[in-house]
């Protein structure tokens, strides 16, 4: 009995030093969250715009086929750059986009792969050679510098390479609790909104391909950014949801544990009392 109770206080003081570290990592993950959202707050507006100046291109130079825009069927490589987390302990946020990876390799073999974040690299490195990138320890301090270097190095992909069509595969961050996986085609660039709309005529100054040339290569900035924030953010929240059912689940089992605990040494003092009475009624008899 006094082992059993024992191996109960020793598992009831292991469990609470676990629920420290869970709470904690739960209080981390919402103060990054929070900066995460305030960085898409604001890359949103600019994002939004730049897209709005494509689509007007796009809709006034349909007979100019500048690569970066071109709609046709060209034959060459695909891409698709797979963005997961750099670690673990977010729930389910790095395994659903592995699966959906795996679905892409299946439908395409012949695909190229760009990994970003250690989760996605460890496990695609070992079940397919079509590896060509990676890119881990992005997320730790976010900076709009690496976005850039990822943006150059596809579009030099696109536009010098035998690539046709690049795509990226993330989770797009809706709230704390809700994450969208997205298959977004970079290249050719794609307005997201393609609606018809009348605008103004006006005229390219120095000329139209090379105001194409910077406004696509901004454009392509801004979009890594934004989806690795994005992925970021989804991330922050998945773990921080995770460790609060973590930290609820371990507290639900400590009070399980304490009840045993309280029950076990109880009986202990009633088997005591009971060895203590017989005992002396035994002398007096």
């Amino acid at each position: 009995m006094a082992n059993n109770i024992r191996d109960i206080k020793i598992r009831i003081e292991s469990i609470k030093s676990t629920r420290q570290i869970t709470n904690a990592m739960k209080m981390v993950a919402a103060a990054k969250l929070r900066k995460a959202q305030d960085k898409i707050i604001n890359v949103r507006p600019y994002a939004n715009h730049i897209n709005e100046m494509i689509k007007r291109i796009k809709q006034k130079n349909r007979i100019t086929q500048h690569p970066l825009l071109s709609e046709e069927e060209i034959k060459g490589i695909h891409a698709i750059v797979i963005v997961t987390a750099d670690r673990g302990l977010c729930g389910s946020f790095n395994t659903n986009i592995i699966r959906k990876a795996i679905e892409y390799i299946a439908a395409n073999p012949k695909a190229e792969l760009i990994c970003i974040g250690k989760k996605g690299y460890d496990y695609l490195k070992k079940n397919t050679d079509r590896i060509i990138k990676n890119y881990t320890g992005l997320f730790n301090e976010m900076n709009f510098s690496v976005s850039k270097d990822i943006a150059s190095y596809l579009m030099d992909l696109f536009l010098n390479e035998n690539y046709s069509k690049i795509e990226v595969l993330y989770n797009e961050f809706k709230s704390s609790i809700q994450h969208n996986i997205i298959a977004k085609q970079i290249f050719p660039i794609l307005p997201e909104d393609q609606s018809e709309t009348n605008y103004l005529d006006f005229i390219y100054e120095p000329d139209e391909k090379t105001i194409i040339d910077v406004l696509g290569k901004k454009y392509i900035n801004v979009e890594i950014w934004r989806i690795l924030l994005e992925s970021s953010a989804a991330e922050q929240g998945a773990r921080m949801t995770s460790m609060d059912s973590a930290t609820d689940n371990a507290t639900e089992l400590i009070k399980q544990l304490t009840l045993q605990y309280n029950r076990a040494r109880q009986a202990g003092i009633t088997k005591e009392i009971i060895e203590i009475a017989s005992g002396a009624e035994a002398i007096n008899n």
